[in-house]
């Protein structure tokens, strides 16, 4: 598969939780995704957009609180139009953004440095998000035969 999402080419870190030890790295995270994410663990206000082309759209919260989850480090987010932050993560001085696509052109213009940042209390107070990441997370689990 190739890989087009921001960091890629050095997304290599391994998981920081053994319960997760068949998932390598972000690059395999990514490949193992692109099969689960679809409309409902879309964000809601770009729901209507979402389609399989565009999988990544709407993801970026649930996915990189996810990926946190596996891997350790940090989210952070990059503040856009309209007051919402685009979550990415930071892992031993490892950047990756699984969800960038989305952006399409734009993101070849996203900054991902000195950004604040993210956390999951705050995000998941909305119980819609909350409820997205559970089910992408569970998806994940049931894909590797966690279930």
């Amino acid at each position: 598969m190739s890989y087009h999402f921001y960091g890629w080419e050095t997304a290599d870190v391994s998981p920081s939780d053994p319960a997760y030890a068949d998932v390598h790295s972000p690059l395999e995270l990514y490949d193992i995704l692109s099969d689960l994410w679809c409309a409902d663990t879309c964000a809601p206000r770009m729901r209507a957009e979402w389609t399989p082309e565009n999988r990544t759209l709407g993801q970026c919260s649930v996915t990189a609180f996810l990926a946190q989850d596996i891997f350790g480090g940090k989210v952070y987010g990059i503040l856009r139009p309209g007051g919402n932050y685009h979550c990415y993560n930071a892992v031993n001085g490892r950047c990756f953004d699984l969800t960038s696509e989305q952006f399409g052109e734009e993101a070849e213009s996203l900054v991902y440095e000195n950004n604040p940042e993210q956390f999951r209390e705050v995000h998941f107070a909305k119980e819609e998000k909350r409820l997205r990441y559970e089910k992408l997370r569970g998806m994940l689990n049931e894909k590797l035969h966690r279930v």
